[in-house]
């Protein structure tokens, strides 16, 4: 692994060849944080498949990427000079050092939601009204949901045993199914949604994220059902063509590679 002196060097490197691109480069030249920000969205994304591929070396290769957003950023906030790369680097210095009374303070914690308690409480007496309040709009509803029951967790807001939950996740499924019976498309939808805020709680007691878990069951899918269409092509035939019992056989297959 490189010294830290390299590690500084890499840096700085990085920072001179964005200076360069800002001054030289008609296309970087031209962005602005708006263009920018669709860009960095879809890098994250990239960042989380390599992640769930366990693939070290693209995960290497988009962390630059998103390296390379955030000097961004911070070359064009430097030149409205509203803020730079340091301004950056301190700001979440400081948010570390006070979030982490623990590490640099005299408070005392038992274990790691001692520590998240602590976060939120943190977070509140620096004027946020709502613990709610670091939750993004934008974020997909699965995050979101997810994100929000970490948030009230951390103020206490909680069940106290996984079993609960689950009781909680079958009564919703009971109401869903009332509804589906009822023909009622708008309390369908609105029981649907409880369920699966039921289920994402549930995955949390579970300690599972249901993000990860769900993407890899996409992914799972995807290279069974491409198999199926592989074998279907190798027939001559088209899926449509073919009877479920048929596409069983491949699906089977897919399933012990």
């Amino acid at each position: 692994m490189n010294s830290r002196q390299e590690q500084l060097k890499a840096f700085d490197r990085l920072l001179t060849i964005m200076d360069e691109l800002r001054e030289q480069c008609p296309w970087d030249r031209k962005q602005t944080l708006e263009s920018l920000r669709h860009l960095t969205i879809e890098e994250t994304y990239e960042l989380g498949d390599a992640i769930l591929d366990h693939d070290l070396q693209e995960v290497k290769k988009e962390l630059g990427d998103l390296l390379l957003h955030i000097v961004f950023y911070a070359k064009i906030g430097s030149e409205t000079k509203d803020f730079d790369i340091a301004d950056v680097a301190n700001g979440i210095c400081e948010k570390l050092i006070s979030r982490h009374p623990h590490i640099y303070s005299d408070t005392k914690v038992n274990n790691e939601e001692d520590v998240k308690r602590n976060w939120e409480q943190l977070k509140l007496k620096e004027g946020k009204k709502s613990v709610l309040e670091g939750v993004p709009a934008s974020l997909p509803a699965l995050v979101k949901a997810s994100r929000i029951q970490d948030k009230v967790a951390g103020v206490g807001f909680d069940w106290e045993e996984p079993q609960q939950v689950f009781e909680k996740l079958k009564e919703e499924l009971e109401e869903l199914q009332h509804e589906v019976e009822s023909h009622n498309q708008q309390q369908i939808e609105e029981e649907f949604g409880d369920v699966l805020f039921s289920m994402i709680n549930y995955a949390r007691f579970l300690k599972v994220n249901p993000e990860d878990a769900l993407e890899r069951t996409n992914k799972k899918f995807i290279k069974r059902f491409q198999y199926l269409e592989g074998k279907a092509k190798e027939q001559k035939k088209s899926l449509k063509d073919m009877t479920l019992a048929e596409m069983d056989v491949y699906w089977e297959e897919a399933k012990k590679i």
